[in-house]
């Protein structure tokens, strides 16, 4: 008589059942499998899968690898040390001079040479970056602050406040620059860099308005915007919260080129007398009092304007960097 059918479960490895068609054993697995693994461990065998990066590591990430961001920004830290610690490579004073030594070249000690007054000139070269990083950093902030206020307000609320706000900038726009900052620091006898910063702002911010103005007006027709709106948040949660975020890099980048033009503004103005006086030591002066010697002594003018060259240079290619990492359509 044949013994009674008992069902038995064999043993089956667990590679056999992940590679065959497996059924619910399979799924099983793979699910018990999923669990085991921590959040954000990515696929088995597989690389870990991040956070998606937002814009502004992406530009960092970019920027790091730009070899134009990398040198511009090396000589833009340099120049701010010194501007802040002249002392660090030039030991003298940039308001001593030596009337025996009146226009001669260079000498132990003095690589650039001396002045019509016998000031040494590789000092002046070196205490006028501070001058002129200050009045460029200062003026930048100044006019990126009110030009982002004036075209953020325009932008977000329209209507009779933007076309307000619009013939505002464009009365300003109509002003000369050379010729208003003749007039206006004309009169002025400070010789500090804040009159020439207040110009420069003053005449600066209508271009960073009209940048921030449509930045504004591309980011509130976004449907997060529209989302926040509708879940009843306040224009000031809007602005501050969901709009500058997403406005402010097209500022960034025209506020990083201007900064080079306005060092060369408040150069072009001392040059022309209107702007920093004596005894503020500034590579416009400098090259003002040079210019009617350079056949006699091309140092004095060479100098400092190819500081000054350098310096503007290094800012428009940190802007030109910032403004190919930021631009998304350059990706």
């Amino acid at each position: 008589m044949p013994e009674p059918y008992e069902p038995y479960e064999a043993y089956v490895p667990k590679e056999a059942i992940g590679h065959g068609d497996g059924g619910s054993a399979a799924l099983a697995i793979g699910e018990a499998e999923s669990l085991e693994r921590p959040p954000g461990a990515g696929p088995p065998g597989g690389e870990p899968t991040g956070k998606p990066r937002s814009l502004w590591s992406d530009a960092w990430h970019d920027l790091r690898r730009n070899p134009v961001f990398l040198v511009s920004a090396l000589v833009i830290v340099f120049l701010v040390l010194i501007a802040i610690w002249p002392k660090l490579i030039a030991s003298g004073n940039p308001y001593r001079g030596d009337l025996a030594r009146a226009q001669q070249g260079a000498a132990p000690g003095h690589p650039f040479g001396f002045d019509t007054q016998g000031r040494d000139v590789y000092t002046r070269v070196v205490y006028g970056a501070r001058a002129s990083i200050t009045v460029g950093v200062c003026a930048t902030a100044g006019a990126a602050l009110l030009g982002s206020l004036m075209g953020g307000l325009a932008g977000f609320f329209g209507r009779w406040w933007d076309t307000l706000l619009s013939r505002l900038a464009d009365i300003f726009f109509g002003i000369p620059v050379i010729l208003g900052g003749l007039v206006f620091l004309s009169v002025i006898t400070s010789s500090t860099v804040w009159p020439v910063v207040g110009f420069i702002v003053l005449l600066g911010w209508p271009q960073i308005s009209r940048i921030a103005r449509g930045a504004v007006v591309t980011a509130k027709q976004n449907d997060y915007v529209q989302a926040a709106r509708a879940l009843g948040a306040g224009n000031g949660r809007m602005l501050l919260r969901h709009i500058a975020p997403n406005a402010i890099a097209p500022v960034i980048v025209v506020a990083t080129i201007a900064l080079g033009t306005y060092i060369a503004l408040e150069a072009t103005l001392s040059f022309l007398g209107a702007g920093l006086k004596p005894p503020t030591v500034s590579w416009g002066i400098d090259i003002s009092a040079a210019s009617t010697y350079i056949r006699n002594a091309p140092h004095m003018l060479l100098w400092p304007a190819g500081a000054l060259s350098i310096t503007v240079l290094a800012f428009i290619m940190l802007g030109d960097a910032v403004r190919d990492a930021l631009d998304p359509k350059l990706r």
